[in-house]
């Protein structure tokens, strides 16, 4: 008769042992610490629904404790990070007095999250049974499992590793599994259904970090999507639930637990034991495949670093502001500093570099360029390359064609999945323009230089002198990827949700007007020059300091372009959809979305059917 040997005493451990047991299995649970001490004593208890009761099966501390049998599955239920260390030490272990080694004759059942435990098993074991599992039992104080799921304690997908027709043993386990309060499917493509959790489980360290809200369901999208491109990008598919799966889910239910409120993810649990957390093989798994393709994925390596940040400082679960998470999505996906770009630089994944120095009354950024700029850099003439021609109808500065940005962009080297920064010398107020248009056109790792040229300079940063010439790059372009607004959805906006004028207060008053035909602003706009998101060195403020500000203009934390926040829609203009940008990147960097107006000023007062509103109101 089969023994499971479990190793890891912890949620699914512990679950596992006790559900195996209760019909007949013949279980060792192996455990450490405080959990060793109490299932020896007889003290180590298991809640349900329905009631608690004692795990009543053999203890273990480790592998001098069990004499392996020929018939053993050995049962891997430690954390991921744990894994590689209690594998290297069980597969060398004798079985039945010595005949064989456990590596060579005994099954591993691994029920790790992330991709790599399957591939380290492999490694030491000639049988690998590899799962996807839904046990969603709690560990948060040694002699205490809450198990809340019934009728079906939890489900497995399991399967071989790597993916094939399943060896015998999972057919096995599997049935075991279901006669234990399981439900249990068998799977030939393992990997697929290893990505499918992948992909949920990327969210966990969120749920650890911070309070449920609109922002951390932000950042959820932003995750998995990013997950989800670099999962494609990695030949990995992913299995569809709704469409593959045999389970019977209409049977598993989550059910209270009398005294255990039911916590967050297992990463959350790990923050609340004090633990060190898995979530090295989770973000952190999705970062190491972005760059072993050359790509980055940078929500997930920075949501990697926050989670070991808060271990190390024993961060309570759940307790971080939403400002830390603004801010971490602002590091990752708007902003980079002079230091992380020079390290980047120097790395195996070099980000592409773009000088997109021009000012109003100021022809000479190209003069600008040659005279000095980051080595590498590639200038981009704002007028000619971000902008099409001007007409009265879309204003000064209209979107130029996609056909013409891609070749711009081809010209400028940029390559499929090579990361940008863009860069100018005054803030980012043109280099914001570059960061929009790109992230329209479907470039989803483009970020500003904070601080631009001075930043780097003051950071010892090297320049050089004449034009950089790149190899032509081969990125394809597709419209669309960031919201924009015409004349009439602007003036909508400006009626039912927030539309920002982002030039200065002397223009949006109508007291001095040094460029276009009329002066004023649209009726309804509110007025928060861009250049005021910036201090004095030229970074942009803190998160904190721009959601207030942001807020103080009634744009509150969970507005967006879609209108699905507290504050409604919110739309940004300026003289001409170059520093209205600028604007929408200050706003991305508090974790709000925007829609940009690309015609802007230029062409709204152009228009003589259109209203014109003076003065420091908006109406």
């Amino acid at each position: 008769m089969t023994r499971y040997v479990i190793i890891g005493a912890g949620a699914a451990g512990v679950t596992l042992a006790a559900e195996l047991a209760a019909t007949g299995r013949r279980v060792v649970l192996v455990a450490r610490g405080r959990q060793l001490e109490l299932l020896r004593a007889g003290r180590l208890r298991y809640f349900r629904p329905d009631g608690a009761r004692v795990v009543d099966v053999p203890a273990a501390g480790g592998p001098d404790d069990v004499a392996l049998e020929r018939d053993d599955v050995l049962v891997l239920a430690t954390k991921t990070q744990q894994a590689d260390e209690a594998l290297a030490l069980w597969a060398r272990q004798p079985v039945d007095g010595g005949r064989w080694r456990a590596g060579e004759v005994l099954p591993v059942f691994t029920l790790q999250n992330g991709l790599d435990a399957e591939r380290a098993a492999l490694r030491r074991f000639a049988t690998v049974v590899g799962s996807v599992l839904w046990v969603p039992s709690t560990y948060v104080a040694d002699g205490e499992v809450a198990s809340p799921a019934a009728p079906v304690v939890g489900v497995f997908w399991l399967g071989g590793h790597p993916d094939g027709p399943a060896p015998v043993a999972a057919r096995a386990i599997a049935g075991d599994l279901a006669a234990s309060g399981f439900e249990a499917q068998v799977v030939d493509d393992l990997s697929r259904w290893k990505a499918a959790k992948l992909l949920a489980s990327a969210t966990f360290a969120l749920d650890a970090l911070y309070p449920a809200g609109p922002e951390r369901d932000r950042a959820a999208r932003l995750v998995q999507a990013e997950t989800q491109e670099v999962l494609t990008a990695a030949g990995f598919g992913v299995a569809d639930l709704a469409t593959e799966n045999t389970t019977r889910l209409d049977r598993f239910a989550i059910h209270p637990v009398e005294g255990h409120e039911r916590p967050g993810s297992s990463t959350w649990q790990s923050l609340a034991r004090a633990r060190d957390a898995e979530t090295d093989f989770l973000n952190g798994e999705v970062a190491l495949l972005a760059r072993q393709l050359g790509r980055r994925a940078p929500v997930n390596a920075a949501l990697a670093a926050r989670v070991g940040r808060a271990v190390s400082e024993r961060t309570a679960p759940g307790s971080l502001p939403v400002e830390d998470l603004a801010g971490l999505l602002a590091s990752a996906r708007v902003l980079v500093d002079a230091d992380t770009l020079r390290a980047e630089l120097a790395g195996s994944l070099p980000p592409a570099l773009l000088d997109v120095r021009w000012a109003l009354g100021d022809p000479d950024g190209e003069k600008h360029y040659l005279d000095g700029h980051l080595p590498g850099a590639v200038y981009v003439d704002l007028e000619t390359e971000l902008a099409a021609p001007a007409s009265a109808e879309r204003g000064r500065h209209p979107l130029p064609e996609l056909a013409d940005l891609e070749r711009a962009a081809r010209r400028w080297g940029l390559r499929a999945g090579q990361p940008v920064v863009v860069y100018d010398a005054i803030g980012g107020l043109s280099a914001g323009r570059a960061w929009w248009l790109l992230r329209w056109a479907g470039v989803g790792d483009v970020r500003i230089l904070d601080g631009g040229l001075g930043a780097w300079a003051a950071a010892g940063g090297a320049l050089a002198s004449g034009a950089h010439r790149p190899e032509p790059g081969d990125v394809t372009l597709t419209a669309g990827h960031l919201p924009v607004l015409d004349a009439d959805a602007a003036a909508a906006v400006a009626g039912t949700g927030v539309l920002l004028d982002a030039r200065t207060g002397e223009r949006y008053r109508g007291e001095v007007e040094p460029v276009d035909s009329r002066a004023g602003h649209v009726p309804g706009a509110v007025s928060l020059p861009t250049a005021n998101n910036l201090g004095a060195d030229g970074r942009f403020l803190p998160v904190a300091e721009l959601r207030a500000r942001f807020a103080a203009a009634g744009v509150a934390a969970g507005s967006g372009a879609g209108g699905s926040g507290a504050g409604g829609t919110v739309g940004v203009y300026c003289g001409s959809g170059v520093t209205a940008a600028h604007e929408i990147a200050a706003l991305a960097a508090a974790g709000i979305d925007a829609a940009l107006y690309p015609g802007s000023w230029s062409a709204w007062s152009a228009d003589p059917a259109r209203p014109v509103a003076t003065g420091p109101n908006p109406s």
